[in-house]
């Protein structure tokens, strides 16, 4: 295929950026949307041009690190699929593709596509650690657990802090990815202790770190590459309020 992408270039945080439109030719079908930009920056860096920054490392779709808007949508149109897991079968010959960064002020652009995520470590951060001694692994199972609070608190661990749902978000929102964070831990009986603690210090992090308040909207669940539901904010909104209290 060939195809045109309108690609997100900035020199740095301080840089206004602008869109830069370049030619790719014969890309493979069987490619990955990463594989695609690799023959890119390679041809770039033959010519003697600066390639395109973006981030990127196990390309399995479980590290998280992989992140940016595909004309238009976090992580491109495919549901439930990270950038790196995208393939090019999914795009047509002649077409335009537009590849920004993900926009939201707690996510400074590095360079190019590479934005900070920092944000979302000082949040898990906040939220400390459990002082449950839970042993070696044969002892966790020595602790009961109710098999529907096992698979939504497994459902809840698989996020892996991409930050798709705040670029989606029209307020910027971090919820999901803080009640994802909250909720793995929460319905567990280790997380017991504490939960409420937990809750309120996460989300008093999240607002600290400028994110927007979540209005229910829903777009961080349509984007979110492991379908983090959104429950799980409903069940953080009420840790926190318990907290309060």
């Amino acid at each position: 295929m060939n195809l045109t992408l309108k690609i997100w270039r900035q020199n740095g945080p301080e840089d206004r950026g602008r869109m830069v439109t370049y030619q790719v030719e014969d890309v493979s079908p069987d490619m990955s949307f990463l594989e695609m930009l690799d023959v890119l920056n390679e041809r770039l860096t033959l010519a003697g041009e600066e390639p395109v920054a973006f981030d990127h490392d196990c390309r399995e779709g479980i590290c998280g690190m992989c992140g940016m808007v595909i004309n238009g949508v976090a992580h491109g149109e495919q549901r439930a699929t990270t950038t790196c897991q995208l393939h090019m079968r999914h795009f047509k010959d002649g077409d335009t593709v537009t590849i920004e960064p993900w926009r939201a002020a707690p996510f400074p652009v590095i360079k190019d596509l590479v934005v900070d995520r920092s944000s979302f470590d000082r949040i898990i951060q906040a939220g400390g650690f459990i002082s449950v001694p839970t042993g070696a692994a044969p002892d966790a199972h020595s602790v009961p657990v109710p098999k529907d609070a096992a698979d939504a608190a497994f459902d809840a661990a698989t996020c892996i802090g991409c930050g798709a749902c705040v670029a989606a978000c029209p307020n910027g929102s971090a919820s999901l990815f803080t009640a994802a964070k909250v909720t793995h831990l929460g319905l567990l009986p280790q997380g017991q202790p504490e939960r409420a603690s937990r809750a309120k210090a996460m989300v008093e992090q999240m607002d600290a770190e400028g994110f927007g308040g979540c209005t229910n909207t829903g777009e961080c669940t349509a984007v979110c590459p492991k379908g983090i539901p959104l429950d799980a904010i409903a069940r953080m909104n009420a840790d926190y309020l318990k907290a309060s209290k």
